[in-house]
């Protein structure tokens, strides 16, 4: 009988049958009783883990293409450090709600934190193409490039500019020198971090005040803000100064004129000005929305 539930046993459970087998009866008891049993439940350890896995990732794929399918008119923001976040905060201070940024960030803690303040981020490298397409870049209405070197900043322009010939990419750059390779890549609006960080340095000896209010012009949701839109039916025939904004610029044709340059005259309806104001501290903030992270 002992032989017969031994054989039995390891024959149902598929455990049975090696090199080494259990001869003494007291043997073949200790592994029916106690081995056979742990055997199985490493079995159904294993195969439930393998299976909770496989559905996450069902699940997360099944998510991914329903949110692709719905999403248009984002913004990407490649890069979470210092300069995406700030740059974040500027998009949300003049109307993007969150649900309209994806942040793409190499590093999963950094994702999380977007999570956690009601963004979409997507953890991988946004040089490479298969990650920028799970952010549909195809149906993005501007790209941010907040990469921490050049080289990165340059490859992820590249990439970007390639799979969306016509969308508008803002990157910023550490040196000088390689703001030109940038725009050669794609880049419609170049920033050098640490030469515009240089002249603000330089400016602040003999006009801090100057400074104080260009930190406050470049800091949305606060003070006085840039903006920029289109000249209204009521404005158009009026020059740049009889307005209630201050004009600072006014772009015409393609070209962007000062706002003292007599070539402006009156303005015309298709003019696009960019003005200060002040910020309309009564402008109601949207709610933030579920975050959503993907895995790439």
């Amino acid at each position: 009988m002992l032989d017969a539930t031994y054989y039995a046993t390891v024959t149902l459970s598929t455990t049975g049958y090696g090199d080494i087998t259990p001869v003494t009866a007291e043997a073949r008891l200790i592994n029916i009783l106690l081995i056979t049993p742990l055997r199985i439940m490493f079995l159904i350890v294993l195969i439930g883990t393998t299976l909770e896995a496989l559905t996450a990732r069902s699940r997360e794929e099944f998510r991914i293409r329903r949110w692709r399918s719905r999403v248009r008119q984002h913004v990407i923001v490649c890069g979470y450090g210092t300069k995406g976040r700030s740059a974040i905060r500027s998009l949300i201070a003049n109307g993007t709600p969150p649900d309209k940024i994806v942040v793409v960030d190499p590093e999963p803690r950094a994702i999380d934190e977007a999570n956690s303040v009601g963004l979409t981020g997507i953890v991988g490298d946004a040089g490479r193409t298969e990650v920028l397409r799970r952010a549909s870049v195809e149906r993005a209405r501007a790209v941010i490039v907040a990469a921490n070197r050049d080289d990165a900043a340059v490859l992820i322009t590249l990439t970007v500019r390639q799979l969306n010939p016509s969308v508008p990419i803002t990157t910023s750059v550490r040196e000088e020198e390689n703001a030109n390779l940038l725009r050669q890549s794609g880049a419609d609006t170049v920033i050098t971090t640490s030469a515009t960080s240089g002249r603000l340095l330089g400016l602040s000896t003999d006009a801090p005040r100057v400074v104080a209010v260009v930190e406050d012009l470049v800091t949305g949701g606060q003070g006085l803000d840039l903006h920029q839109r289109t000249v209204t039916s009521s404005e158009t025939g009026l020059g740049p100064r009889d307005l209630r904004d201050i004009v600072l610029s006014v772009t015409r044709g393609g070209r962007t004129l000062r706002f003292d340059d007599p070539l402006i005259g009156t303005l015309q309806p298709e003019d696009v000005l960019v003005v200060v104001k002040a910020h309309d501290a009564a402008k109601p903030n949207r709610p933030p929305t579920q975050p959503s992270s993907m895995q790439a």
